[in-house]
């Protein structure tokens, strides 16, 4: 075999190694990867559950990245909170260790290549001609063949590389060198995109005699950081929480990395000693045996500092507060009375920003309308950053308990009202436009500023009545107007189009007098569990 038919073997055989695990992955990822979504959401309730799922979740799905980017996908979408998706970061890296045991065993001692060629037909024909669960149990059964044929053909490969290429050119066996075999091993990965197929090819090449197992230890720790780069890629233009979730993964990675390299030597010394020869014998079984134990340990040592970790990320990503939510600063969390302070203002605000926007929309003057228009998206944000903050805050105080129920109802009733505007804001055109309707018309655009101003003095007693008073009125005026639009419309004197409207625009004045009394009742019950 001559040089270049090597060099395109090894090529060739990586590459169909990529394409088995980029096959294998899809396969899977179809068969179980929405249980396994919604499985990471729901036993993420403590960093170490995260961590176990984190690692199960990879293992099964033979990609890190899939892991890492799905959680921060979740945290992005606010489906999961950033201190649960931690545990699925920590746990990530050790879940991908489990493809170098595959390697190593069943590649190499087992030598499945050959045998993987009918694997790789049978799963064709299940894709081709099954459907659904089975057909992505063959999807997954041909990558896995693929995989094998790609460990053989790159060991066919690099069986002859040492003829044509003189490897003891690479970094030789000292600090310099391992960090410079690092740094290759990171960006093998970067390129490839792939951990998993960088651990292969160093596991081939310590196969071969291409390298030794300290040159192959240091390349593996730089693939372990290499992979970072795709959920570093997945933040950004995202929120704060999902620049966090990327970022944890990259100083996650690269603090079990260094611990890593300060083990290379430990590690080995003390296999020697536990079994002589054991590394020059099975330097590959020896090799994946030290990427399970660097990645472990580094998740055992940082799981009970998770509470650290995560205030740390806090403080090297600053979200970008509206000036709605600008006092909730997690400092404030250690004291429970001042953080419900700095929420609940934070709730008043919002309130007012709400019923200035309904003032506007319902107002004639467009001049005055635009003026008094929010950006609902923005707060949006807010009211999710503020509902985020309160489920932050922990106490066992009854009065203190009693306030915190009473702010999460009042920002449930805020966000369903968000909702009408964001939403259904051609209803206040109907009640505004129609004769018939300018009973609810009065109610929205005279006694909205008097609550406003209510609110603004927090006479959140005054508001209540205020409010509860009208939306009591609009409900008693509600069956009648629906009344006489039914009637307009069986008599043929409006379009069924018009009536659906005028019927539509009456159930979103309910619904928007309904959320504005009770956000002013649960903000006065707020405030009594204050004075307790």
């Amino acid at each position: 075999m001559d040089s270049l038919t090597m060099w395109v073997t090894s090529l060739g055989g990586l590459g169909i190694f990529l394409l088995g695990m980029i096959v294998m992955t899809d396969g899977l990822r179809a068969l179980a990867g929405d249980q396994l979504k919604s499985q990471l959401m729901r036993y993420t309730r403590t960093p170490t559950s995260g961590a176990a799922m984190g690692a199960t979740c990879t293992a099964i799905l033979q990609s890190s990245s899939a892991t890492t980017v799905a959680a921060v996908g979740f945290v992005s979408a606010e489906l999961m909170q950033f201190h649960n998706a931690l545990g699925i970061i920590f746990g990530a890296n050790l879940g991908t260790t489990i493809t170098g045991w595959l390697v190593a065993v069943v590649g190499f001692k087992l030598k499945l290549g050959l045998l993987a060629l009918p694997l790789i037909l049978v799963g064709a024909i299940l894709k081709l001609f099954a459907s659904n669960r089975i057909a992505s149990s063959g999807l997954a059964l041909s990558g896995f063949g693929l995989i094998f044929v790609g460990i053989s053909m790159l060991q066919q490969g690099m069986g002859g590389l040492q003829q044509v290429f003189d490897f003891s050119q690479l970094p030789g066996d000292n600090w310099l060198g391992i960090l410079q075999l690092v740094a290759i091993g990171a960006i093998f990965t970067i390129i490839t995109q792939s951990s998993s197929a960088g651990v292969a090819a160093a596991l081939t090449a310590l196969y071969a005699d291409l390298i030794v197992w300290q040159q192959a230890a240091a390349l593996v720790i730089g693939m372990d950081i290499g992979t970072t780069v795709t959920a570093a890629m997945a933040t950004i233009g995202s929120a704060a929480n999902a620049r966090r979730t990327g970022l944890s993964h990259v100083i996650f990675n690269l603090c079990t990395g260094v611990l890593a390299i300060l083990l290379i030597a430990p590690y080995r010394e003390t296999m020697e000693w536990l079994a002589p020869g054991l590394i020059d014998q099975e330097p590959e079984l020896s090799l994946v045996g030290f990427h399970t134990f660097f990645n472990l340990l580094g998740v055992l040592i940082v799981l009970p500092l998770t509470p650290l970790f995560s205030r740390l990320m806090y403080q090297l990503v600053k979200k970008q507060s509206s000036s709605l939510t600008a006092g909730l600063d997690p400092v404030l969390l250690s004291d429970p009375i001042v953080a419900l302070n700095a929420a609940q203002e934070s709730a008043i605000s919002e309130l007012n920003t709400l019923l200035r926007h309904a003032t506007g929309v319902l107002g004639e003057d467009s001049k005055a309308k635009n003026e008094e228009l929010c950006d609902l998206p923005q707060l949006q944000q807010a009211l999710n950053e503020t509902h985020e903050y309160l489920d932050r805050i922990t106490t066992e105080n009854p009065s203190q308990l009693a306030r915190l129920k009473s702010l999460f109802h009042t920002l449930d009733h805020l966000q369903r009202l968000h909702e009408r505007f964001e939403e259904e804001e051609d209803r206040a055109i109907t009640i505004r436009s129609t004769e018939s309707l300018q009973q609810f018309h009065h109610y929205l655009s005279s006694e909205l500023p008097a609550i406003f101003q209510d609110a603004r003095n927090r006479s959140w007693m005054d508001a209540y009545i205020r409010a509860n008073r009208g939306h009591q009125q609009l409900e008693s005026d509600a069956s009648r107007y629906r009344e006489q639009v039914a009637d307009a419309m069986a008599r043929g004197l409006i379009e069924v189009p018009e009536g659906t409207d005028q019927l539509e625009a009456i159930r979103w004045s309910r619904r928007v007098s309904q959320h504005i009394s009770r956000t002013c009742y649960h903000l006065q019950r707020a405030s009594l569990a204050t004075a307790d």
